[in-house]
């Protein structure tokens, strides 16, 4: 899929990049997010992706929303519209890495919010200015704090400052931070890593993960072992996992 504002790239088996791709900040408005609202639906309906990488091109990975699109005539659309592209993302099995080579702002950061792993340049800038507009930040107010926790999560909302990847990866809202001429390679090397496991069992481990966040403190680990023995030891590949492992040897995955 090519769009005007961003493009779906499918670079290998398994694997797709959804590039954000109006520059110079890959600021968000409505026309890209109906845009990013057809690519998600397209990646949702392939039960053959392995996994996602989310990212933007530039000095920005994505600056945030378009202030013009706050006003008072179109911000229930935008929200609308900005707040099912993170909804769909957040419903989706395959897992979903934010590769961050630049400024993650507003809701740049908020998208950050949808990826199960981030990975970012030491060049990547972070934080949630809105409140110096006098707005706030709904999908951050929302799902930064189950992040990062109330502290972290109220210091950038209520200061909106913006961080270092470093103070970031402190916080939880990175994973790794990566020397900035480095960072495609350690992309690279992550995707890579991904794409050689089974799909079928990255999916099962990522809903397993996601859906116990949700739960009360014990019964996650009560639905990790049903989904464990119903669903996991269903298919061929733990079983060649292991096998492999026993037998010193590399895996053949059959469900891949």
């Amino acid at each position: 899929m090519e769009g005007e504002f961003l493009r779906l790239e499918r670079p290998a088996a398994g694997v797709a990049r959804l590039v954000l791709d109006r520059p110079p900040l890959n600021v968000l408005h409505l026309p890209m997010l109906g845009e990013m609202e057809r690519a998600i639906a397209e990646l949702a309906a392939d039960r053959e992706l392995k996994l996602l990488v989310l990212t933007g091109p530039g000095k920005a990975f994505c600056a945030g929303v378009d202030v013009a699109d706050h006003t008072a005539d179109r911000v229930g659309p935008m929200l609308e519209s900005f707040h099912g592209v993170i909804q769909t993302l957040m419903l989706q099995d395959f897992p979903i890495i934010g590769a961050v080579n630049g400024a993650a702002l507003g809701g740049g950061c908020e998208l950050l919010l949808a990826c199960d792993l981030v990975i970012a340049s030491e060049r990547a800038k972070l934080g949630q200015p809105e409140i110096q507009l006098g707005v706030f930040p709904p999908v951050a107010a929302a799902f930064l704090p189950r992040l990062i926790g109330r502290q972290a999560a109220l210091d950038l909302i209520l200061t909106g400052r913006v961080v270092s990847a470093a103070e970031a990866r402190e916080m939880g809202l990175v994973g790794r931070v990566v020397p900035a001429e480095a960072f495609e390679d350690a992309v690279e090397e992550l995707v890579g890593r991904l794409a050689a496991l089974s799909r079928p069992v990255l999916r099962l481990t990522k809903r397993t993960v996601v859906e116990g966040l949700e739960r009360p403190a014990w019964e996650p680990l009560d639905r990790a072992e049903e989904v464990y023995l119903r669903d996991l030891m269903e298919l061929a590949d733990p079983h060649e996992g292991l096998a492999a492992f026993l037998e010193k040897r590399k895996p053949v995955w059959k469900d891949a």
